[in-house]
């Protein structure tokens, strides 16, 4: 009788190189899609955040961008209509330049009181920025200061567009 020999040895020492091999291509394959998911994020949500005079200055190149603006809301040019839920009003910054925004959704509690809004929406053609998103800050958490206000606290109240 012959004795036959079975080599094992390049079995097993096959066995853990094709788990790893499995395990590096998993790996990679989820790499991959979280860097996709982050960067298709960033994508859909990065907005440029500027003033209304930046804003002006550079017009016709954020045509149809998102873009995200800080002004005071201007006195008087609030007109909101219940029953569509369309909040118009200008937002103006320190140089006195001014900007329309038009917000459809819920009119805030305070907006009324809203010393400060931050609008982030799209700039359209026509000069107005098309609001999806409005965060208000309160003047009501300003108390006086050596002459000066000064921001103690204040109240953020975000409100999102009905779309």
């Amino acid at each position: 009788m012959t004795d036959s020999t079975i080599l094992t040895t390049p079995q097993l020492e096959a066995k853990p190189a094709r788990r790893q091999m499995k395990f590096f291509i998993g790996a990679a394959i989820m790499f991959a899609a979280i860097g996709f998911l982050v960067f298709n994020a960033m994508n859909s949500a990065g907005a440029y955040y500027l003033t209304v005079s930046e804003l002006q200055q550079q017009a016709a190149e954020k045509v149809d961008k998102n873009v995200r603006v800080s002004g005071v809301v201007v006195d008087n040019s609030v007109d909101y209509d219940s029953a569509n839920l369309m909040l118009q009003f200008d937002i103006a910054d320190q140089s006195g330049k001014q900007l329309h925004v038009v917000f459809n959704g819920p009119k805030p509690d305070n907006f009324s009181r809203a010393a400060e809004a931050i609008v982030d929406g799209k700039y359209g053609q026509d000069g107005t920025l098309y609001a999806k998103n409005l965060l208000l800050k309160c003047p009501s958490r300003y108390e006086e200061y050596g002459g000066e206000q000064k921001p103690v606290e204040y109240e953020e109240i975000k409100v999102k567009a009905v779309n």
